[in-house]
């Protein structure tokens, strides 16, 4: 995997992934469901924080969840065994040369993979190798610069380009989400259907407030200070008073809003 970000890598970045898991389940996949018997793969399962709401929704199909972390597979299985999760098979992969035959599997799903890869386009190509023809591939995934907040705050979206830019350093694309379609579009997928879904919170919903504003985006920009600091992108004041910021949108009269975005596309035959 091109860059060097894994999933799940430190302990808190662990957290807060499964953080965001929980919060966003219904938002991510109320509509995310196989049927029974499916071979369906997880691409970059990191540390199972979507993989036992996937299998839990489709008791029925079978999943081969794959990651190029053999430390997150270890995280990833022992939350699968303390859910009783039973129909996930998890095993040690690079998602561009994975050990399988082509049209191995009815289905993939990938999601918060491809914003860190320099070759996304790469990477679906080799995905649709494994698909058999008419299966589907589901596709999650964020777009920072669909955050805003009030009160709006230059110190803090400042502090969030810091994210992005180090993303970017990395090989990645932290605006990916609005890049879906056309990603899908260019390795010849048909069917294409992209999904906006809007996290949006203000003071009457407090389990977002904790479980998305301050725990999972702003528990993640706070997460970037030092390499922001080390690479001279912003300055501590600015970059501390933008944290702050942030921390204000979860007061009484604040509010925050992110969007991802859901891609489903279908493998037609002979392309």
């Amino acid at each position: 995997m091109n860059g060097s970000y894994i999933h799940g890598y430190h302990e808190k970045e662990l957290i807060r992934l499964q953080d965001q898991a929980s919060t966003l389940v219904d938002l991510l996949h109320s509509d995310t469901f196989y049927p029974t018997g499916a071979m369906v793969l997880e691409a970059g399962c990191g540390v199972g924080a979507q993989t036992v709401t996937l299998a839990m929704n489709s008791p029925d199909a079978q999943f081969v969840s794959v990651d190029i972390s053999a430390e997150s597979l270890r995280e990833a299985e022992k939350k699968a065994r303390s859910a009783g999760i039973t129909n996930v098979r998890f095993q040690q992969g690079d998602i561009f040369n994975l050990p399988f035959k082509p049209k191995t599997f009815d289905h993939v799903f990938v999601c918060f993979v491809l914003e860190h890869l320099s070759e996304p386009v790469g990477a679906l190509v080799a995905l649709k190798r494994l698909m058999k023809d008419g299966g589907t591939i589901t596709v999650i995934e964020g777009d920072h610069g669909s955050a805003y907040f009030y009160p709006d705050s230059e110190a803090a979206r400042q502090a969030i380009q810091c994210q992005v830019e180090l993303q970017r350093r990395a090989g990645g694309n932290a605006h990916t989400g609005r890049e879906l379609y056309p990603l899908l579009t260019a390795v010849g997928f048909r069917s294409i259907f992209v999904s906006p879904r809007m996290v949006y919170v203000d003071s009457s919903r407090p389990e977002l407030i904790e479980g998305f504003t301050k725990k999972t985006f702003t528990a993640m920009i706070e997460g970037i200070r030092n390499s922001a600091i080390d690479n001279q992108l912003i300055d501590p004041e600015t970059f501390d008073r933008g944290i702050r910021d942030l921390y204000r949108t979860m007061a009484a009269d604040g509010v925050f809003c992110y969007t991802f975005f859901k891609g489903v596309a279908i493998k037609e035959g002979g392309n």
